[in-house]
């Protein structure tokens, strides 16, 4: 939705107790390494567990497998390298001569050399066949990335913590002076690299390092970058946050953004051109689909939404979301393609706090305005106001009730119902605490609504029109184990998820995403605006149902 859209994540296998550290993928075959110090094998399209390759002393840093697939080189904190027989799962030799862990390793196009670099600052070059080694030591830090040229077996990358990348032969000489970057990798066909330098992410060819394409991340060090397998796509990561880019046409942009991941990302590789797996210290490897979305100019905008987010609502059961932006202009989306469903002009400028309900075909949108005691309700299908009422106290949060008959307002110390349709009262409540301190206290299941002020969460049932509501016990609320917590200073505290069982974080907004205009939480569905007028949804379902 809006300037990048959100990719699917299909499937996520998690590991237990060990942090997913290394990946690696060929022909439907990936390697995983942990902290158990074990290298594990499974299929990709069925996700069952072929292997388990043990020999290492320490955890697993570093995976490659050769062009064929019939090799695996992996690379430790224990120092050493190992080349493994995929169809047997036996080391066929242990290269040993790294002073510190092995972070990256590579294997030659024609599996006759490995490259592997340490946090020793150097490049080890080793002969499979005689097992000699040839050392390079012109890194002055860490090095991040090896990678040999997947069609030239004469050729070599490297990336370092010293923020250069450099190319080399197999005999150790330097070719071209050094680039800018800290990790780097290679296209399918050799002709391009991607790298990660600062907070930019730079596309170059090969021959001669001319920039192909260059994109920059606000606040944000890329990592663990690559190409798709057609060459169209480039992927790195923030974080737990993985970004697409499409490099092939003449305006090169942001195509997806993919969350879902709780910690840091280890590793990155395309499976196909469309489909990008990932491994996290989360403990978990989980796959993409990554499709670019063709738009269908009967549905969609052709106009990209640019200005400012105000307000933004879900309606999950129907996989619906909704987005008002500064100028008053309401956007429907489909949750499911990520598609504009719906554009239209409406009055609800300079917004505070908004909700929106799709009711009997009809979308009702309720706003108050800014530093006014305003609040409004519109109707899209007549294109008019049904209430608008002035005479309310400061607002902080307002939502219309699921089976679309109410809205409810939040303030400091109550929360107030009334009938979209007469009008009149349904119901008033007092609040323990002070809702005052969150973006969005407010959470909706159909007549029933919970709110969080304080160290306090409340909830009622407003289902009887003109009785007064029933309180919900903690039981009775159903609530799911997850919490959206939002405090009064995000620089410091930031956007998060949290599980109430555990009491853990599970997830964080992050980066250029940490600090939306707009958010709404319902359990399940995440949904935040953005001043760059970005509309981002989360699904948690994967979390609830664990």
């Amino acid at each position: 939705m809006g300037p990048a859209e959100w990719g699917t994540c299909i499937r996520t296998v998690f590991f237990g107790g060990d942090h997913t550290l290394a990946l690696a993928y060929c022909n439907n075959t990936i390697a995983t390494g942990f902290t158990s110090q074990d290298i594990i094998i499974f299929d990709a399209l069925t996700g069952s567990q072929t292997a388990v390759l043990s020999g290492h002393s320490v955890y697993i840093v570093s995976l490659a497998f050769s062009s064929d697939g019939t090799l695996l080189v992996s690379g430790s904190n224990d120092g050493t390298v190992k080349l493994w027989d995929v169809q047997t799962g036996g080391v066929v030799k242990t290269f040993d001569g790294h002073m510190d862990p092995v972070l990256s390793v590579s294997i030659s196009a024609d599996n006759t050399m490995i490259a592997s670099g340490s946090t020793d600052n150097t490049i080890h070059l080793w002969s499979i066949g005689t097992e000699q080694c040839h050392v390079i030591r012109k890194h002055e830090d860490n090095i991040n990335t090896v990678s040999f040229s997947p069609t030239d077996p004469q050729l070599l990358l490297s990336a370092s913590e010293d923020d250069t990348v450099r190319q080399w032969g197999i005999d150790g000489h330097q070719i071209d002076p050094p680039y800018a970057g800290s990790y780097v990798a290679f296209s399918s066909d050799g002709t391009q690299f991607v790298s990660c330098a600062q907070k930019a992410v730079t596309v170059q060819n090969t021959d001669f390092g001319a920039t192909v394409a260059k994109f920059y991340l606000i606040d944000s060090i890329p990592k663990h970058c690559c190409f798709s397998p057609d060459g169209r796509l480039i992927t790195a990561s923030v974080g737990n946050t993985i970004y697409v880019w499409d490099i092939s046409s003449p305006d090169p942009h942001l195509v997806k953004t993919l969350m879902g991941h709780t910690d840091n990302i280890t590793s990155l590789v395309f499976s196909s051109s469309l489909t990008l797996i990932s491994a996290s210290e989360d403990k978990s490897v989980k796959f993409w689909d990554i499709s670019v979305l063709s738009v269908d100019p009967v549905a969609c905008d052709t106009e990209p939404t640019v200005a400012p987010i105000s307000t933004v609502s879900l309606q999950s059961k129907d996989m619906l979301a909704f987005s008002i932006d500064s100028t008053g202009v309401v956007k429907t989306w489909d949750i499911l393609t990520g598609l504009c469903k719906e554009s239209f002009k409406t009055e609800a400028n300079e917004i505070h706090y908004g909700d929106m309900q799709l009711i009997s075909g009809r979308l009702i949108v309720v706003w108050c305005k800014w530093y006014r005691n305003e609040i409004h309700v519109w109707d899209a299908e007549k294109g008019r106001f049904l209430i608008k009422d002035v005479n309310r106290p400061a607002t902080r949060g307002i939502r219309i009730t699921g089976d679309g008959t109410r809205v409810l307002r939040v303030n400091k110390e109550s929360i107030q119902a009334w009938s979209i349709w007469t009008r009149e009262p349904a119901g008033m409540q007092g609040l323990e605490g002070n809702a005052e301190k969150y973006l969005d206290p407010i959470q909706m299941d159909g007549s029933k609504v919970l709110v969080r002020s304080g160290v306090f969460t409340q909830g009622w049932d407003f289902g009887v029109p003109g009785s007064i509501p029933t309180q919900l016990s903690e039981a009775s609320s159903d609530r799911p184990h997850l919490d959206f917590i939002v405090d009064e200073w995000p620089e410091i505290y930031p956007y998060r998820i949290e599980d109430r069982v555990t009491g853990n974080e599970v997830f964080r907004l992050y980066g250029r995403y940490a600090n939306p205009s707009a958010i709404q939480w319902d359990g399940q569905y995440l949904i935040a605006g953005y001043e760059s007028g970005e509309v981002l949804v989360l699904d948690f379902s994967h979390m609830l149902f664990e």
